[in-house]
C-alpha cells in the first residue's frame, strides 16, 4: 500500500478518536459509517429476573407514555459511543457494553434499532440509565460506569437497583456531577426526566413474585402495566353496570 494511503488512514483514525471522545461526534466520517457493530454480545443476563425487570421497565415508561412516540427505552443493547470502544467490542474484549436499560427522549421511538449508536443519532446519549446489580457487576456498575455516565455521557439521571439486598439509588446531574436524589417517605426516588417515582414494589408479574422496580405517578399511583390496566378497566365498567342494577357477566 502506498504510504501516502497509510498515512490518509491513520489520519482519519485520529481524527475518529478524537471527534467521537465524549459527547463530540462526525455523522459523516466513513470509517464509522463503515465500522460492522456487533448488535449483542451473546452472554445471557444474570438471571431470569433481570429479564423480567427489563421488561417490566420498558412496558411502564411505555404505559406512562402511551400515546406518544418521541423516546427511545433500550434494554440489554450495546451502546457505541467512541471509536476506541467501538473497535474493543469488535475485537471481543468491550470496554464497556451497555446499561440494563436506558431512556433516550426526544427522538423518533418507532426507528428500530438493534443498538444505539451516538455518531447515528445526532449525538444523542441516553437521559435515564437504571442499572440492576448484581454480585459480578455492583462495583462496576457503582464506580466505573458512574463515572462514564456522569463525565462521558453526562446522563441526566442514574439509578441503580439491587433485588437481593434491596439497595435503590439515584443521580442527578448538576454542574457536571452527580448528587443523590433523596427518597421520600416511601423510600421512592423521583425522576424529573421521567416525571415519576422509582420505588419498589412486591407482587408478581408473569408469573415471578419478587420487589421489583416500579413507577410511580407524582400523586402516589403506581403506574400499571397493560394488564393490570385492562383488569382496572373491566372492574369500573363492572362497578358502573352494577350501580345501574344490570348485573355484569
Amino acid at each position: 500500500m502506498p504510504r501516502a494511503a497509510v498515512r490518509t488512514g491513520t489520519t482519519k483514525r485520529k481524527q475518529a478518536a478524537r471527534q467521537c471522545a465524549g459527547a463530540a461526534y462526525l455523522p459523516d466520517l466513513e470509517y464509522l459509517k463503515n465500522l460492522e457493530l456487533p448488535e449483542g454480545d451473546g452472554e445471557p443476563l444474570e438471571s431470569d429476573w433481570h429479564v423480567v425487570q427489563i421488561s417490566l421497565l420498558d412496558e411502564l415508561v411505555r404505559q406512562l407514555w402511551r400515546g406518544r412516540s418521541d423516546f427511545f427505552c433500550g434494554g440489554n443493547m450495546f451502546i457505541y459511543y467512541s471509536l476506541e470502544q467501538a473497535e474493543s467490542v469488535i475485537k471481543g474484549r468491550p470496554l464497556y457494553k451497555g446499561p440494563d436499560f436506558f431512556v433516550v427522549k426526544g427522538v423518533d421511538g418507532t426507528k428500530p434499532r438493534k443498538s444505539w449508536v451516538v455518531w447515528k443519532e445526532g449525538g444523542r446519549y441516553p437521559d435515564v440509565i437504571v442499572e440492576l446489580l448484581s454480585p459480578t457487576t455492583a462495583r462496576k456498575d457503582k464506580n466505573q460506569n458512574k463515572r462514564l455516565y456522569e463525565q462521558v455521557f453526562n446522563t441526566t439521571e442514574y439509578f441503580w437497583y439491587d433485588v437481593d439486598t434491596g439497595e435503590l439509588k439515584g443521580f442527578r446531574l448538576r454542574e457536571g456531577r452527580y448528587e443523590p436524589i433523596a427518597p421520600n417517605e416511601h423510600g421512592w426516588l423521583w425522576s424529573v426526566e421521567l416525571g415519576a417515582y422509582l420505588g419498589i414494589w412486591e407482587g408478581e408479574y408473569r408469573g415471578r413474585h419478587y420487589p421489583w422496580l416500579r413507577l410511580y405517578t407524582a400523586e402516589g399511583e403506581l403506574i400499571p402495566t397493560q394488564a393490570e390496566a385492562e383488569h382496572q378497566r373491566a372492574e369500573r365498567l363492572a362497578q358502573r353496570l352494577r350501580e345501574l342494577g344490570v348485573e355484569p357477566d
